[in-house]
């Protein structure tokens, strides 16, 4: 199981080397012939977030993405649009101005703070911040106690 720390020390490094890289996508994970989008999260799916250092937490549905934390329990919403690439989906928007996306990954995820697993990862860039979290869609059995 990867913590919210591990995700981001690895998706960190390959993430700055990638960038420096030129040419060919010699080195994209996966199938590269592959060119269909991510079909494990459907475009009608209700997903569920939840981040920890610091808290918050939310839900896409309808185009809509709330993003709530302790400071704000009933939470902003968020108009986004869904792009499914090959490795996941994300959500974009605008909070207060500036961008937001969030990155939803398969992976098995755990807050750290509970016996549950979820089976996504969570990238969340909001108000000049990176959040990480997991991600379940409405339904996946996370082991609740």
């Amino acid at each position: 199981m990867i913590s919210l720390r591990t995700i981001l020390a690895l998706t960190g490094g390959p993430l700055l080397l990638a960038a420096c890289q030129s040419g060919e996508a010699g080195g994209a994970p996966g199938d590269t012939s592959d060119s269909r989008p991510y079909a494990g999260i459907s475009q009608d799916a209700t997903i569920h977030l939840i981040g920890t250092e610091p808290f918050w937490n939310g839900t896409v549905a309808d185009g809509t993405f709330t993003y709530a934390t302790p400071e704000n329990i009933d939470g902003d919403r968020i108009a986004v649009e869904r792009f499914a690439g090959r490795g996941g989906v994300s959500y974009s928007g605008t909070h207060r101005g500036a961008p937001v996306d969030l990155m939803i990954t398969p992976g098995r995820c755990s807050d750290q703070m509970s016996e549950r697993t979820y089976p996504f990862t969570a990238t969340l860039q909001i108000d000049g911040e990176t959040r990480l979290g997991c991600a379940w869609r409405e339904g996946d059995d996370t082991g609740e106690p």
